[in-house]
C-alpha cells in the first residue's frame, strides 16, 4: 500500500467512526443478506458484535503503515476465527463485499474510486493475512 492510501483509509475511517454502530448494522445486514448461513455463526448479542468488529477495524486501520507490527495477531485472528468460530475461509470474500457496501453506504460521496481502491487493497491485505493463520489451524 502506498502511503496515500493509507492516508485515504485512515481518513475515510475517521468519518465512518462517528457512526461506528449504523455502520456495524449496515455490515452485518449486508453479510446476512448476502449469506445468510453467516448468521448461524453468531449467536451472542449483535450490538456487542458490531462493537468488536469497529474496535478490530480501528486497530487494523490505525496500524496500516506497520503491517508487520500486526501481522502475528491477525494470523492468531484467522486461526481462531477457523478454529474455534468454524468461520470458513470462502466467508472472507462475502465479508469483504459487506464491508465495501457498508463504507460506500457509510460515506456516501466522500467514498471516491481512490478511497474504495485503496478499501480494496486494505482489505486484501488484512483477509490474507488472517488467512496465513487458518492454514496453521486445519
Amino acid at each position: 500500500m502506498t502511503p496515500e492510501q493509507i492516508t485515504l483509509v485512515k481518513e475515510s475511517w475517521e468519518k465512518v467512526k462517528p457512526i461506528s454502530e449504523q455502520a456495524a448494522e449496515l455490515f452485518y445486514g449486508r453479510l446476512f443478506e448476502l449469506n445468510p448461513d453467516l448468521q448461524s455463526l453468531f449467536s451472542g448479542d449483535m450490538e456487542e458484535q458490531g462493537k468488536k468488529l469497529m474496535t478490530t477495524i480501528t486497530l487494523a486501520v490505525t496500524s496500516l503503515d506497520r503491517l508487520d507490527a500486526i501481522l502475528p495477531a491477525l494470523q492468531s485472528l484467522g486461526k481462531k476465527h477457523s478454529a474455534e468460530y468454524e468461520v470458513p475461509d470462502s466467508s472472507y470474500a462475502t465479508v469483504g463485499e459487506a464491508l465495501i457496501w457498508t463504507l460506500d453506504k457509510g460515506l456516501g460521496e466522500a467514498f471516491t474510486d481512490d478511497v474504495k481502491k485503496a478499501w480494496l487493497l486494505t482489505y486484501a491485505t488484512l483477509s490474507e493475512a488472517m488467512l496465513s493463520g487458518t492454514e496453521s489451524a486445519a
